[in-house]
């Protein structure tokens, strides 16, 4: 008797079920594009890195736990020793590498991302607030906060050159930060690059149709500037002078899991900090609408994504785009942002309560 009114429960209410997920399915309006599979037509291949470390935990150490709640990007003082970084609870924090104390630095309300420094004054990408400027006194300044009448929805990396021009990223025009998963797995480009002269307050934009663009650095020799184009898994360079000037061109593809900030060292590397690999489950769902769109859904009841994100990790390229070090680890993930001082790594994230610092010296040379 148990068995058959089990299978009576079973053919009555698994159709109901069944037609209620589908009913869900089509009234939700979350609507995601075929992955932009033409993007991938001229990729180039590279080498792998010279310096690897699969183990990346077992040869760090953490700072400022647990007192930063998502310290995303950082920007490093060499003059004071102080590490800047964004939170999620709007705070930007200063921890000072020579004393190991965690400073309150000041609050934008919103959530700061993207940061760099231009002499004694902080540039801010705000995800909500825009593009910020925060004096040394603590004063701050809504420098732009929109472009061709298109207000930013998430504002996200920055770099400043040496003439004092700011270059960052607009990830979304579409949606904000608390909702940049939707951007990400929609497969359409809702991005731009702009630039914002202080001089003029004149806000532009260099490049429209971008692919959730993250991170920006500029080169050395100031030439040109790096940004991430986190879906795609690649980074572009953007020419600043010389007879290219105005034209973007690949700076490095297929890179092995979704490029999040970038920061160049001042001497031969450019450091990219990685979210994840491309897992089993990632992959499927680039290829796959009904999988972006499931997620989604799975997504307003459950975190999905941060169980099938692996191997978050930092990735060191030339100035030519040419690997040179890998560092991971497969508990990893949502790392956001990394600078090297010294022969320290020191990693910012979504996720975790403290900054990652890893000694590069305990990697192996393949």
């Amino acid at each position: 008797m148990k068995i058959c009114s089990s299978k009576f429960i079973a053919l009555v209410f698994l159709p109901v079920l069944l037609s209620a997920a589908v009913l869900v399915y089509r009234a939700h309006p979350f609507h995601p594009a075929p992955f932009p599979i033409h993007e991938f037509a001229h990729q180039q291949h590279h080498q792998a890195p010279s310096l690897v470390n699969a183990r990346m935990l077992d040869h760090s150490y953490f700072l400022g736990s647990p007192y930063l709640q998502g310290p995303e990007d950082l920007a490093y003082d060499s003059s004071t020793g102080l590490l800047y970084t964004g939170c999620a609870d709007g705070w930007i924090k200063a921890f000072d590498l020579n004393s190991s104390v965690l400073h309150n630095w000041v609050n934008t309300g919103g959530r700061p991302l993207g940061l760099a420094l231009t002499g004694s004054q902080l540039i801010v990408a705000d995800g909500y607030q825009g593009l910020l400027r925060i004096t040394e006194d603590k004063k701050i300044e809504v420098l732009t906060n929109a472009a061709e009448g298109l207000k930013f929805n998430l504002t996200d990396g920055v770099d400043v050159g040496k003439d004092g021009t700011i270059y960052f990223t607009d990830a979304s025009y579409k949606y904000q930060m608390h909702d940049y998963l939707y951007d990400i797995l929609e497969g359409r480009p809702h991005g731009r690059l702009l630039s914002f002269t202080p001089n003029t307050n004149e806000t532009k934009v260099l490049l429209h149709n971008l692919y959730f663009p993250n991170g920006v650095a500029i080169s050395p020799d100031q030439s040109s500037l790096v940004f991430c184009e986190t879906p795609l898994k690649r980074c572009r360079r953007y020419w600043l002078q010389g007879s290219k000037k105005g034209s973007v061109d690949a700076f490095i593809d297929n890179i092995p899991g979704y490029p999040d900030n970038i920061h160049c060292d001042g001497e031969r590397n450019y450091w990219i900090a990685i979210s994840s690999s491309l897992t089993p489950y990632l992959e499927h769902a680039n290829k796959l609408q009904f999988v972006r769109k499931v997620t989604i859904i799975i997504e307003s009841y459950i975190s999905l994504l941060k169980h099938v994100q692996s191997n978050g990790g930092v990735y060191g390229v030339d100035l030519q785009g040419n690997p040179t070090a890998h560092f991971y680890d497969p508990a990893l993930s949502q790392l956001t942002g990394a600078v090297k001082i010294g022969n320290q790594i020191y990693v910012g994230s979504l996720k975790y309560p403290h900054i990652i610092g890893f000694n590069m010296s305990s990697s192996q040379i393949s």
